[in-house]
């Protein structure tokens, strides 16, 4: 199925020549700006400021942590006749640095009050266990000795959490604090633990954050361990998703957290279902392989290195994408019902 068209065309280009987005009008009282990356990352992250009926603003995902954050939040405010003391609330879709980093710095320069849903704060507050979790999650997927130090610096211990803790939770259905709008909140585990959709049903908007993104297939499981299956939870949510839509006029536009906003959420949710469908063809397959060949119980690695699927190949991979890879096979081989078929 291909990729939904674009309907910002400076968002677009930008994809295309790895530029930074201009800020941008969405709808009225409703504006699109960007966190440029740091931490050697090559993607922007995109924020949004929505403005109530009484002129205080909310900001979803302040973006990425950098010296010139509040610099850059207080001149594209300035464009729309706003200072950094209008910014009443600060929402989360979720933890990762790209979203969440500059929330402390934005809430003290603002006064504004940091909301996110109630398994992040979990999972940012059990950052030690989850740490020694993933530390052992490289083991048990028996990495070769020259991939295990970057895994743990991305995957376990080392990896780079952000330390913040909310004002105020918010919870499947909640109704933000916002005059003159219905902004609602819908949990859409996968891609962490506490993910959060913002839904506007008047002006048909909805803030995916990296639940749903035009055409990158998100990881799923980065951030809160929990006693589900990730992907069993994403499955969930994107069906959750799609339902939310209508067709014709009445669709909503999508503003995601990267690449470019769009129309056809649930043709969009569809297509990641499928993509989870062939992950766990794929893996089965190079788990079965693996078996007729004589292998008995292989490993994680074995597994996701005899599958098809990645692009470039598993060696290609290095970091946090290796991680993410890795732990996607053994979570579609768990799904699948095939646990026992690997180590302990």
């Amino acid at each position: 199925m291909p990729a939904p068209a674009p309907l910002s065309a400076v968002q677009a280009e930008a994809l295309r020549t790895g530029s930074t987005p201009p800020f941008e009008e969405v709808r009225h009282g409703v504006w699109s700006l960007t966190s440029p990356p740091t931490s050697g990352v090559a993607d922007s992250s995109f924020g949004y400021l929505v403005e109530g009926s009484d002129g205080r603003l909310v900001l979803v995902d302040p973006g990425w942590p950098s010296p010139d954050a509040i610099e850059r939040l207080r001149a594209v405010l300035h464009e729309i006749d706003h200072e950094l003391g209008d910014v009443d609330l600060i929402v989360a879709t979720h933890l990762h640095v790209d979203h969440l980093g500059a929330a402390d710095a934005v809430r003290r320069a603002t006064g504004a009050r940091l909301a996110m849903h109630p398994a992040e704060q979990r999972a940012l507050a059990s950052r030690p266990d989850d740490a020694r979790a993933a530390d052992a999650d490289v083991e048990r997927w028996q990495v070769p000795a020259d991939a295990k130090e970057a895994l743990v610096a991305s995957w376990g211990s080392g990896r780079l959490l952000v330390d913040v803790v909310p004002d105020l939770l918010l919870d499947d259905g909640d109704e933000l604090p916002v005059a003159g709008r219905r902004l609602r909140a819908v949990h859409t585990p996968g891609h962490t633990s506490g993910h959060l959709c913002l839904v506007e049903p008047e002006q048909r908007l909805v803030f995916t954050g990296d639940h749903v993104l035009p055409t990158v297939n998100p990881g799923i499981g980065l951030g809160g361990r929990t006693a589900t299956n990730p992907l069993d939870d994403v499955l969930a949510s994107l069906a959750r998703v799609a339902e939310l839509d209508r067709p014709g006029a009445d669709a909503l536009e999508v503003c995601p957290g990267h690449e470019y906003r769009f129309t056809g959420l649930a043709e969009r949710a569809e297509a990641l279902v499928a993509h989870r469908e062939e992950r766990t063809r794929d893996a089965v397959t190079a788990l079965d392989g693996l078996l007729a060949a004589g292998a008995r119980r292989p490993s994680v690695w074995r597994v996701a290195e005899a599958m098809t699927g990645w692009r470039g190949g598993l060696r290609s991979m290095s970091g946090l994408p290796l991680a993410s890879a890795l732990a996607q096979t053994e979570w579609h081989l768990r799904a699948a019902g095939r646990a026992a078929d690997l180590p302990g």
